[in-house]
């Protein structure tokens, strides 16, 4: 799944085999909001982002800390070439760890 591809979050949800409560909840979303997005009501993309992160990437949003997220907006903001060289490894690491 690809950051801009459209979010089937009751699908995912269904294979991940949680309810809806479970499902959402990671996310900070109760479960009626969820239940809407499921029937179709448009998900704001921060949310689709949430998802992808927890549900598909299975990355643990508990563990992240503020310093990590500002070191990271730094490096975007003032270091991109750094950021892109970065991202771009990343991205092959995490593509070879996925095939073996």
């Amino acid at each position: 799944m690809k950051a801009n591809d459209k979010v089937d979050a009751r699908e995912i949800r269904r294979k991940l085999g949680m309810n809806q409560q479970q499902f959402w909840s990671k996310l900070g979303v109760t479960q009626s909001g969820g239940s809407r997005y499921e029937s179709g009501r448009n998900m704001p993309r921060p949310v689709q982002q949430l998802l992808r992160l927890v549900h598909v990437e299975q990355i643990d949003i508990q563990k992240i800390r503020r310093e990590d997220y500002e070191v990271v907006e730094y490096l975007r903001s003032s270091k991109s070439d750094v950021f892109k060289e970065l991202k771009k490894e990343a991205r092959a690491a995490s593509k070879s760890r996925k095939s073996n």
